[in-house]
């Protein structure tokens, strides 16, 4: 029994692939071919080993009922047995190719079920799995069918001559680990299970098993080429455009091309003997062209997102309605390409993006990350014995995909080293489909490749390679570049995008990148709001690293997707407030801009006064027209305004409604006049209080207490704020992480001496110092209070002292509220901003609650500032500033902000906190890219700014 055991296990460290599946084919569904979904509850055994159990349970007649049940498509460890593992490239098994464990937990699966009445007799039928995650070994009625790996790719069996009309019995043992999760290092969670659909298939006689639709685009002529390869000849027809001819004949009429912006798609039928097939046909042409991707004869600008499959209670089993989602939150975000980080999504996802439009990347289930941490040695792309898992890997991807025109990369893996396999595979794909082009970020060389691409690269080294200053190989300078992964959107962030954007647009060899990446990868969890790594007793994880997207769990956009959202618009709308001249750029590859409506308005003091439509003409791509605005309302004297224009959607499309926000711009007509309150009052003095105006101040310290009726723990300098994931950066950067020196140097524990209170005709002044344990640096700090009798001015000025070698990470006030709910105020919003994220700060007057103020980052961090604000009005003060500054509010401290690890951590106190900001650091991309930019530094050096602070009656 333990030889038979031991024997009947070896498959799970074999490098193949596997045996008894049939070969990879395109994914399509029938016309008229019967199907039977095997999804639902399936009888579950979990086991601790490979060779805990026999294969008894495989036998017709096995009596499951004492079993558990589990849901198809669905992973076991989030249906309560076991535990997720998260690691972003270290495997949590030991690194013995192609061993592993003996601690291997495996899921024996049941499912009993009866084919439906009037199922077809003739021809055959087939199992498929279209994904099982690492290993699997399945029978049916006893009959072993094989065994595969390959987690995220599908794979069918021949099993007509096994059914019976009712009894079937489908076994399937699924295995965590295997020789193939070698190849699946892929910075995301580990979950084993049957997680994408399992069907039964009739395939008639006659029927076609696998085509492939040639399509093409002249963009000199307007004509489409059409060519569909079967392998059972048949007849091709595309009624719209009067295309009826057989199988491998090529067609070539006027057709609209599709892209990402114009997905045009046409209807059509392969029709064999034994079966109809609808097809759905978009006409583009992808090629190499000047040193430049194009697309129908144009050059393209990938605006893109990485997109793992996710979903917070289901893992990585997606319904269609939230692919369908994520298709339209992309695209009323206005991203045009998605790279499928890193392995193949459901198919249906593709469907989705031939039919809304979306550029994409194709990505192979592949990577080795691990082997990094020993130097890449025994690396299995480097490695002859595994080339048949990778090229069974790569035909897997491309069979099945190789029919969608939203397709127009196939990338070799990621993260994987280099070396002879991958190598292999590109051939092997630019000879099957040497229509699109293949990518790997990798090969730096570009020996494989057919572009340039890279990972987090600087803004700096972005543009030496836009310059082709960049050095490399001759091939390689030839090629245009792409970001495959950029501006890592790990909790507050990604700062400097639009940075980055500019750089895009303004050299032609940059052809735009794909932001790290679209969703949070937090699991819903009853006590933590959402869990990441080490929340499941990981010995080994990676933390809160796999929560590093543009959308958070639920779906809800970012401050980072508003962000992107801006900065990739596809219309520039720039204008010149003093002559009332707009000037609007198109930036789309394709489309005119007939779909849109434009709007201006007038604001004054924030507050829209007047409003129309503007008649902008319908520019092709990459034109511009200064359009000119109405006349301005009449003269607002000591008033601050602006215009602002917007880009409409004018009708609703398939993927947004009419009056749909693309594109805004505003700029100012008149300056904002600064606040002034004239030193009128004289202070006073009791036993225990100064009085100044409508104020009261503690007489030994200098400390304010009330503003008329509103008691205020007393405002204060602040340095700090709770580091972000990018302040933090990341372990294995060299380079400066400030918020591991901003805590060195003790910025979150920072001392206040009071040197002195004194009193003149028409001031009070508290001089302090502001400073570190264990330092000698520190930030002379000025109080100057002055009021007119019902204003109050405060002036702080602050002078450094000693040695500063790091920026600061904010500086500005921070006081305290007994009562504030409802907030209003007049600058940036309605969202977040930081001095590398305000791109969509639209200036205006808002309001919101203290608690909405509050951005719900899975872990708690610096969140909720408002930009360039004028004023603000809460707990019954308004604050105005001189100059513009950050405002935030929230019911808890900075100090437990920074302590806490979940959301769930955070309680309300009977305090609301608010910081009054003259500056902030900037927020950058260090969780796994570069910091912020110089420009976005607030340096440790002189400053001087004031706040008005009034009752509000």
């Amino acid at each position: 029994m333990s030889f038979r055991t031991t024997t009947a296990i070896q498959y799970v460290e074999d490098v193949a692939p596997g045996t008894g599946a049939l070969p990879p084919r395109a994914w399509y569904a029938s016309s008229d071919a019967a199907s039977l979904s095997l999804n639902g509850s399936w009888r579950f055994r979990l086991s601790p080993t490979a060779d805990a159990e026999d294969d008894s349970f495989a036998e017709p007649g096995y009596d499951a009922g004492d079993w558990a049940e589990v849901g198809v498509p669905g992973h076991w460890v989030l249906q309560g047995h076991g535990s997720p593992i998260y690691t972003n490239h270290l495997y949590p098994f030991p690194v013995d190719p192609p061993h592993i464990p003996t601690e291997n937990p495996t899921g024996d699966h049941l499912r009993v079920f009866d084919l439906p009445d009037g199922w077809p007799s003739d021809g055959g039928v087939t199992v498929r799995f279209d994904g099982v995650e690492s290993c699997a070994r399945v029978w049916l009625n006893g009959t072993e069918l094989g065994e595969f790996k390959g987690s995220r790719l599908p794979h069918e069996f021949e099993v007509g001559h096994l059914l019976k009309p009712s009894g079937n019995v489908l076994a399937v043992r699924v295995h965590q680990w295997s020789a193939g999760s070698y190849l699946e290092d892929q910075d995301q969670w580990w979950l084993p299970g049957i997680f994408r659909d399992v069907t039964l298939l009739h395939r008639p006689a006659g029927s076609v098993r696998d085509f492939f639709v040639h399509t093409s685009y002249d963009h000199l002529t307007g004509e489409g080429t059409l060519r569909v390869d079967s392998d059972v000849d048949g007849r091709v027809s595309v009624p719209a455009l009067d295309i009826d001819v057989a199988t491998g004949e090529s067609v070539t009429v006027p057709v609209e091309p599709w892209s990402a912006e114009t997905p045009k798609l046409y209807d059509g039928e392969l029709v064999t003997a034994g079966e109809r097939v609808p097809l759905r046909i978009g006409f583009r042409t992808v090629v190499l062209e000047d040193g430049l991707i194009k697309v129908n004869g144009r050059a393209i600008l990938f605006k893109g997102v990485n997109r793992h499959e996710w979903h917070p209670e289901r893992g990585r089993a997606l319904d269609l309605e939230t692919m369908r989602e994520d298709v339209l939150l992309m695209k009323r975000h206005n991203l045009n390409a998605v790279r499928t980080s890193h392995y193949p999504p459901h198919p249906a996802f593709l469907d989705l993006c031939d039919e809304y439009g979306l550029w994409v990347i194709d990505e192979c289930d592949l990577e080795t990350h691990g082997f990094t941490e020993q130097a890449w040695r025994d690396n299995p792309v480097d490695d002859d014995r595994w080339t048949p898992a990778l090229l069974d890997r790569a035909a897997r991807m491309v069979e099945r995909d190789k029919n969608h025109p939203s397709v127009v990369f196939w990338s070799l893996g990621n993260e994987a080293g280099t070396g002879r396999g991958l190598t292999a595979m590109a051939e092997w794909i630019h000879e099957r489909d040497p229509d699109r082009l293949v990518h790997y970020e990798g090969d730096w060389n570009c020996r494989d490749t057919d572009v340039y691409s890279r990972m987090y690269a600087s803004h700096a080294e972005v543009e030496q390679i836009g310059r082709k200053l960049d050095g490399g190989t001759h091939k390689r300078r030839e090629l245009p570049l792409i970001q495959c992964e950029y501006g890592h959107a790990m909790g507050n962030g990604p700062g400097g995008l639009a940075d980055y954007q500019r750089l895009y647009e303004a050299y032609d060899r940059l052809q735009g990148g794909f932001i790290w990446e679209w969703i949070d990868h937090g699991i819903k969890h009853p006590e933590l709001g959402y869990a990441y790594g080490g929340d499941f007793g990981e010995e080994l994880h990676d933390g809160n690293f796999v929560c590093d997207g543009l959308i958070f769990p639920d779906r809800t956009p970012s401050p980072g997707l508003v962000e992107y959202k801006k900065v990739i618009e596809p219309v520039g709308i720039d204008g010149d407030g003093a002559d009332g001249t707009v000037r609007v750029t198109n930036k789309y590859d394709f489309a005119d801009l007939s779909a849109l409506a434009f709007e201006w308005s007038y604001q004054v003091d924030g507050e829209t006064v007047e409003a129309g439509a503007l008649s902008v003409p319908a520019l092709a791509p990459g034109e511009s027209a200064d359009v000119k605005l109405p006349e301005p309302p009449a003269d607002a004297q000591g008033a601050e305004t602006q215009w602002t224009v917007r880009a409409l959607l004018a009708a609703d499309t398939v993927w947004g409604p009419k009056d749909h926000e693309v594109a805004w711009g505003q700029f100012p007509v008149s300056a904002r006049p600064l606040p002034t309150v004239a030193a009128t009052d004289r202070p006073t003095t009791s036993d225990r209080l100064i009085y100044l105006g409508p104020a009261s101040f503690d007489a030994r310290t200098g400390a304010l207490k009330t503003i008329g009726g509103v008691e205020v723990t007393a405002p204060r300098l602040d340095v700090w704020r709770a580091p972000t994931d990018n302040d933090d950066g990341a372990e294995w950067q060299t380079d400066t992480r400030y918020g591991m020196l901003w805590r060195k140097y003790g910025l979150h524990r920072m001392r206040h001496r009071l040197d002195a209170v004194e009193l003149t005709d028409d001031a009070l002044t508290v001089r302090t110092r502001v400073a570190p344990a264990a330092w000698e640096v520190g930030l002379a700090t000025v109080y100057r209070w002055t009021s007119d009798g019902t204003r109050l001015r405060l002036t702080v000025s602050v002078t450094p002292e000693g040695d500063w070698t790091v920026p600061l990470p904010r500086l500005g006030i921070r006081l305290g509220l007994a009562q504030a709910d409802a907030v209003k105020w007049f600058g940036g919003g309605p969202g977040e901003a930081y001095p590398d994220t305000k791109s969509a700060s639209m200036l205006g007057r808002w309001h919101s609650t203290v608690d909405e103020l509050q951005t719900p980052y899975v872990r708690p961090q610096e969140n909720g500032a408002r930009a360039d604000v004028r004023w603000v009005e809460l707990g019954g003060l308004r604050i105005e500033g001189d100059p513009e500054f950050w405002f935030t509010a929230r019911r808890w401290t900075t100090e437990q902000l920074d302590t806490a690890r979940h959301r769930t951590d955070l309680t309300p106190g009977d305090t609301v906190w608010v910081n009054l900001d003259h500056g902030q650091h900037g927020i950058g991309s260090q969780s796994c890219g570069p910091g912020p930019l110089p420009q976005y530094f607030l340096p440790a050096e002189p400053a001087e700014f004031s706040f008005v602070f009034s009752e509000i009656n």
